[in-house]
Formats: C-alpha cells, structure tokens, sequence
C-alpha cells in the first residue's frame, strides 16, 4: 500500500476546512475533484476518514484523527527535507507555523518576525492565536510546529522566554488606593480573574496557601477584565506580562500571596522541526535575551 500525496493533500484541507466546498476552493479543483480523491485515499487506506452528517456535516472519524496527525507529521517530514536541501545551497524557504496567545504576539512577535524576515525572506510565517491552553492543543497535534504559551509545559520541549508574576489591578477611587498590596484571602469575594492562560498559576498558589478559591467573576481577555474593572466590578488579578499588552490608566498592587508563571515556547522537539522554525526559536529568544538584559 502506497500513500498518493494527493490524495493525502485533499484530506488535510478536507479536515482543515471541514467543508468540501471550501477544501475545493483552497486547492483551485473542482469540488467532484476533491470527492473522488477522498474516495480513492479511503479506498487506498481501506479505512472511513470522515463521517457524512446531514446535519452537522463532516466530522472526522476517530482513525480519521489520528490519520491526520500522522498526515501532518509526514507534511513536517517533507518540509524538513525541503529545507534542509535548500539549507545545504544557503537558501532557507519554506513556512513556519507558529501558536501564540495574545500578549505575547503583541509583545514578542513583531520585532523578532520583522529580524527573521530580513534574514531568511523566502520563508513565511503563519500565525494562529489562542490561549495558552489552545496552543498546546495545536502543538500536541501538530497544527503549529511551535507554540508560544504560559506555564505549566507539561511534557513538551520548552526555551523559557520571560519569568511573569501576577498583579492586581484598581480604580484610582478605590478603596484600596492607600494599600501597598492586596491579599487574595481578604478580599477573595471580589476579585475578576482571566483565563486563557492566567487560571493555571492562580488556582495551583491559591490551593498550595490553602485560599478557597471563589468564582465571583472569570472573563476571557485581558481587554475585558480591565473595562469590568474600570466599572468598579471588582479586583482585577492579572499577570504583569499580558497587562503591558493592554492600554489603561488603572493602577496596580502587589498582591499576597504571591503567583509567578512562566513564559515560553514549546515543540515536541526542537531537534525534530524543520530548519526554518528552528532558527525562528534561535532569532526570539536571541531577542529576547537582549531585551532581558537591556532592562537590568
């Protein structure tokens, strides 16, 4: 049994787009076209990739899943070769997909994509943003080859990037304006939370002081949790990193007791992505040792 690359191409944009129509559009076939090539590889592979719901649509199988991983990882193997090749002649080209959340594409990206790009200007860069927890999802499926997210790294690859710590944030006319931090126990009734990242670092600090933890009100982005608080809807606990990414005029406490997480960027391993995003990892974290050292 041989695997046509074709047919492997159509299921990958199938799976991507969901939707037959769209995958025949991306690939510039017809759509017929794309029906029988994903015919043919189920044939080929004797195996049911995608099941046909009239009212939910495409949904991939369970093999189908795990045929596209694989799929993907034979994509990265190809790219690899390709690069490597063109590595050898001193001509880096190729893509590179790269998982970020937010802050860190707001405040890590764009200087070390505009320095990858005048260095290798034949490779493309393409970016998906989520939080923390999407992003591993990505990685650990092989949707991005690296992924920028916050601690904890379970088991992947990591170069930390930045050491973050959280903060709370206030009103000027608050009531705790005078005070040079605040405690989460106290004034646990209050306090506004955001996910996507910043849930892990608080609910492991407040479970090891023994602090109950009280869900008076979760918001999904920084944006957001910064306009409840200027509302006067509570105490806003956000890490210092993705708060610079955020425009306000809130001010901003210390709080007790203290949360910390990390930043960095994950594989599966680094010894095993291709050229081009290998040295993408080299270009930020060359940068951001610079800039580290630039605010000692």
């Amino acid at each position: 049994m041989s695997v046509n690359m074709h047919h492997l191409e159509v299921f990958m944009k199938v799976a991507e787009k969901m939707n037959m129509t769209e995958a025949a559009k991306a690939l510039f076939i017809s759509q017929p076209a794309v029906s029988k090539a994903l015919i043919q590889f189920e044939n080929t592979l004797q195996v049911k990739l995608f099941i046909r719901d009239k009212q939910n649509g495409l949904l991939l199988t369970d093999v189908g899943k795990e045929m596209l991983i694989l799929a993907r990882q034979m994509k990265e193997i190809e790219h690899k070769m390709v690069q490597l090749a063109c590595q050898e002649n001193k001509l880096l080209r190729g893509k590179v997909k790269i998982g970020s959340f937010p802050a860190a594409s707001t405040n890590l990206l764009p200087a070390a994509i505009c320095s990858f790009r005048s260095q290798y200007p034949q490779v493309t860069i393409e970016l998906m943003e989520g939080n923390s927890n999407q992003i591993k999802q990505w990685v650990e499926d092989r949707t991005v080859e690296i992924g920028i997210v916050a601690s904890p790294f379970e088991h992947y690859d990591v170069h930390i990037l930045e050491h973050d710590s959280m903060v709370a944030i206030i009103p000027e006319n608050h009531p705790l304006k005078a005070e040079r931090e605040v405690s989460l126990e106290q004034h646990k009734d209050e306090l506004i939370f955001c996910k996507g990242g910043h849930e892990s670092a608080v609910l492991n600090t407040l479970h090891e002081q023994h602090i109950p933890f009280q869900e008076s009100l979760t918001v999904q982005t920084a944006e957001t949790l910064v306009h409840m608080v200027q509302k006067n809807l509570g105490v806003g606990i956000i890490s210092r990193f993705t708060l610079s990414s955020v425009s306000h005029s809130l001010m901003t406490k210390e709080i007790n007791p203290r949360i910390t997480r990390e930043i960095g960027i994950i594989s599966h391993s680094f010894d095993e992505v291709t050229p081009a995003a290998l040295e993408f990892v080299k270009v930020l974290s060359s940068l951001n040792n610079q800039r580290g050292r630039g605010t000692e």
